[in-house]
């Protein structure tokens, strides 16, 4: 269950510090998991702190940045959950209509995720972000989708894009079980989409990746696809976006 502090630490009415003395306080008189407690204070201490230093210091332009210059529009489904038959998104984004809000993973692997690997505008995905989220504002959205969700920065954030293809979001979720898609095919017509967009991802931009240090594994696999699996990613791809952008928002 998610506690829903964000909104009130992003609007003031919480201090970091009031919320970490709570989360310690309930550590002790209520016996709990030293992990919950650990990642919940690292959260609130550590990534939450260290993203808003890095906005202050960052250059004016940052949120601008487009370092893979990905220009598709982002899908319409993001503004109706109704469009999509992917139960993740589908469900994510249904929570968001209802909530204004999604865990951070949620957010990340799922939503950015997605975003980053079909190749969306980092701008739009941002401001989106921006229209839908009831804890948004540009510190938070600028640092967590620009630099840690689309990875536009090229770096100065984050070590690695957070790219991932189904396998990710299923041990991380439930939401593969009860989809129309097979989380284990790469290609084909029940193949997941984030399967062979996430492939596709890599192809597009492995010149660019094979300088950032912790993709060098994941790029070695790229040698063990055939010429035929990589044309039919490619084509899945691209017969994806074409038949996305015959929907209007």
């Amino acid at each position: 269950m998610a506690s829903l502090i964000s909104p009130y630490l992003n609007l003031g009415l919480l201090t970091p510090f009031e919320v970490i003395q709570a989360v310690e306080n309930a550590f002790y008189e209520q016996k709990l998991e030293i992990n919950s407690i650990e990642g919940y204070i690292r959260q609130v201490l550590g990534w939450r702190e260290y993203l808003h230093g890095f906005y202050h210091y960052s250059d004016e332009n940052y949120a601008q940045n487009n370092w893979f210059n990905h220009t598709e529009p982002l899908p319409a489904f993001y503004w109706d959950s109704s469009l999509t038959d992917m139960n993740c998104l589908h469900q994510t984004l249904s929570q968001v209509e209802k909530m204004g809000y999604a865990h951070h993973i949620q957010r990340l692997m799922v939503l950015n995720n997605f975003a980053l690997i079909i190749g969306v505008s980092p701008q739009e995905i941002e401001n989106w972000f921006h229209a839908v989220f009831i804890d948004a504002y540009d510190w938070v959205m600028q640092t967590n989708v620009i630099g840690m969700g689309q990875f536009a920065d090229g770096g100065l954030l984050a070590s690695k894009p957070y790219a991932a293809s189904a396998n990710y979001i299923d041990k991380m979720s439930d939401y593969c079980g009860k989809c129309v898609y097979q989380k284990n095919t790469r290609i084909g017509e029940k193949a997941c989409p984030f399967n062979y967009f996430y492939w596709d991802f890599l192809l597009r931009h492995q010149d660019q990746l094979r300088d950032q240090g912790r993709m060098s594994l994941i790029l070695g696999h790229l040698d063990r696809l055939t010429t035929d699996e990589i044309n039919m990613i490619q084509f899945q791809a691209h017969q994806w976006r074409q038949q996305q952008k015959s929907h209007k928002t």
